[in-house]
């Protein structure tokens, strides 16, 4: 039957279900004809943006039971498009964000570790509603970090400008939200490219995730930013340039590069 050829292709993802899961929006274990209406039939609202599965009603309910309640990564997708998709991923073009709280250590060394933990929450509530806004994937929250992925197939074509705005939106809610003077500033770094894209891990012990060289980038550029201030790859800006005609153009040696970088650098907040 061809409703039990779909539920079996759950068993069966390959690259190519991959490479459509990634940039076209292609439902990892149902973009199946069937699979995919059944779904959509199923009430009620709201749902994932990527497979349909509902969230809410008793369509929640019975989608939950097979793995398909909201996931961690992004409420606005489930679980089975993330963390209940197989190990697996192919090479995807991938945009990457990160930001990081400058003068971090110093200031958490004078703090009880209550406020840092209540400072921590706080920062990662405004950095989760931006992200979560943008349809990013929320990658990890690492002590006073954040890396997010924006993913075509998930975010759509304007994934790097989605990602740019996303950027601004944290810098300015980070610097809106500091009514505390004790409150570190933010610094981010972005870059896009080509990246292995999907679940790493062993058995049941996985996650997804980017994995090479426009990570390390974006990070290193993470490391050069001052306070409100994003620090972007030239092939980022080449996409948003009409944004930021005035943005300082950089050269910059980054740790693990064997030569130097071309960026840009934007003063937000």
């Amino acid at each position: 039957m061809p409703i039990l050829r779909d539920l079996r292709s759950w068993w069966r993802a390959d690259d190519e279900w991959w490479r459509k899961h990634l940039t076209e929006s292609e439902p990892l274990f149902w973009g199946l004809r069937w699979g995919f209406r059944l779904l959509r039939a199923t009430p009620s609202g709201p749902r994932c943006k990527t497979c349909y599965a509902p969230f809410g009603g008793i369509g929640g309910k019975l989608t939950g039971l097979i793995g398909r309640s909201q996931s961690r990564k992004n409420p606005r997708f489930c679980k089975g498009c993330f963390e209940h998709a197989p190990l697996g991923g192919v090479e995807a073009e991938v945009g990457v964000l990160f930001a990081d709280m400058r003068g971090y250590t110093a200031w958490a060394e004078s703090k009880p570790p209550e406020e840092v933990a209540r400072v921590l929450n706080r920062f990662y509530a405004v950095a989760t509603d931006v992200l979560i806004n943008h349809v990013a994937v929320i990658d990890k929250l690492i002590g006073d970090e954040v890396m997010a992925l924006f993913v075509p197939g998930f975010v759509g074509s304007d994934h790097v400008e989605q990602m740019v705005s996303a950027a601004e939106d944290l810098l300015r809610g980070v610097a809106h939200d500091s009514s505390e003077s004790s409150w570190p500033p933010l610094g981010v770094g972005l870059d896009f490219g080509l990246a292995f894209v999907g679940n790493v891990g062993s058995g049941e012990v996985k996650d997804f995730t980017a994995i090479g060289d426009v990570v390390n980038t974006a990070a290193r550029l993470q490391s050069e930013a001052k306070p409100g201030q994003m620090v972007i790859s030239e092939r980022v800006y080449q996409e948003v340039a009409e944004r930021y005609p005035f943005a300082l153009q950089v050269e910059l040696q980054l740790k693990g590069k064997s030569e130097p970088v071309t960026a840009r650098v934007v003063q937000i907040a």
